[in-house]
């Protein structure tokens, strides 16, 4: 039935080769989106053909309709207040202004106010969900805190075995099953957690697409399986987005939030093609507190987010 997959005593990982910053890395991903903004405010004046062409780059972005439109009122209505003349004060008033829309979501995790933190993960498939699993484990070991992760998905051999591989690169042991309920297998590492005193119980569950009807109701279920195991858990309900999807994250946000109360936010793979606008559209559309965001596969590639950091890796020049 169920086991732990013991801690690795082996030796620590090799040193990896040194790589650039985090917030190096944030710039290098959001590279495509402000080079095209950087080209565009760069020089001139403000004009008709100046907003449209920035219209035209915002929705390039995955900034989405309703928030780019937004954005153009906003700063057509400063633009007329403020005496605005040239490109350079529209690209400082857009820095501004997406702060300010981007500003609600930043809200970091509190794990402090239960014992032990629970925290369900969901995705569609490829979204990173599984990798994220691993690198919370490290950012809450770093924190001091005791960690346990459930191999809630079941279905996938693979994904079984990579949280296990996680799980011995943080020393963190691991509850699995070969096969089976999944919601059996995280109500199993719950009790585990309880047992042994752990802060924080990561759950990870299959990836699923929010069309795949059956497979949403069954992610119900291990939600309130999870409130079975523990009255006041989750505590957190976390979705995996991939930054590479554009709009199709609202859909994602929205679907994932009826079936199972999305609490929070992880955005990854900033660091591919990813344009960095779906941020303002979820702001917009359907705002979820961002808690982490990912620009790579490493252990220390997923950071809070922080939108004064967001948004200078946009405008940086």
């Amino acid at each position: 039935m169920f086991g732990f997959l013991k801690k690795n005593d082996g030796p620590a990982l090799q040193n990896e080769p040194k790589k650039p910053g985090w917030t190096e890395r944030l710039k290098a991903g959001l590279a495509n989106t402000r080079n095209r903004l950087g080209g565009l405010l760069r020089s001139g004046r403000i004009d008709d053909e100046l907003l449209e062409e920035l219209e035209a780059t915002l929705l390039m972005a995955d900034c989405g309709v309703e928030a780019t439109q937004w954005l153009l009122a906003e700063l057509k209505s400063r633009v007329k207040r403020d005496g605005l003349e040239t490109a350079e004060q529209l690209r400082e008033t857009l820095s501004v202004l997406l702060s300010e829309v981007l500003k609600p979501l930043e809200q970091p995790l509190d794990i402090s106010t239960h014992h032990p933190f629970i925290i369900m993960l969901a995705g569609v498939n490829g979204a990173g969900k599984t990798t994220s699993i691993g690198k919370l484990a490290k950012h809450f070991q770093q924190q001091g805190k005791s960690v346990l992760l459930a191999a809630g998905d079941t279905f996938r051999a693979a994904a079984r075995e990579q949280l296990a591989e996680w799980g011995r690169r943080n020393d963190v042991a691991v509850i699995a099953q070969e096969s089976g309920d999944p919601a059996a297998v995280i109500f199993d590492a719950i009790g585990a957690a309880k047992a042994r005193d752990i802060n924080v119980v990561l759950a990870d569950t299959a990836g699923r697409l929010p069309t795949q009807l059956n497979l949403m109701a069954e992610i119900a279920k291990v939600r309130r399986v999870i409130e079975k195991a523990e009255a006041s858990g989750p505590h957190e309900v976390l979705l995996v987005l991939d930054a590479n999807i554009g709009q199709n994250a609202i859909a994602q946000v929205k679907a994932f939030d009826k079936a199972i109360g999305v609490t929070g936010l992880i955005v990854t793979k900033l660091d591919g093609t990813a344009k960095g606008g779906v941020l303002a559209a979820i702001a917009r559309q359907c705002p979820k507190p961002i808690r982490y965001i990912g620009v790579g596969e490493g252990i220390d590639d997923l950071q809070p987010f922080r939108v004064d950091e967001f948004v200078d890796a946009l405008f940086a020049k």
